[in-house]
């Protein structure tokens, strides 16, 4: 088994999932009140995901909006552009 497939995958993580098209910051409460931002590009999805189970969860949801996913991409806290963690993002369901 590889180090990857045998890591931990339970652990809480910050994440940055970028969109082709624009959401209003509506949205953020169906995004289980992750920080949206509009860029020229599209629309970045940031912050505390609880686990794996919880980021498939979230692209589950974007798949369901329709919009092209760009990029998924795991940040470290102290990444600019980061926001920091809430009591809300670090609960699990």
């Amino acid at each position: 088994m590889s180090e990857t497939s045998a890591g931990h995958h339970d652990n809480p993580g910050r994440y940055e999932i970028r969109l082709k098209g624009h959401l209003d910051t509506r949205w953020a409460a169906w995004f289980d009140g992750l920080t949206l931002t509009r860029d020229s590009d599209g629309t970045i999805i940031r912050g505390l995901v609880a686990d794996q189970a919880a980021l498939h969860g979230l692209l589950q949801k974007v798949r369901d909006l329709g919009l092209p996913l760009l990029s998924v991409t795991q940040v470290q806290p102290d990444q600019p552009g980061c926001p920091p963690a809430s009591p809300r993002n670090s609960s699990t369901r």
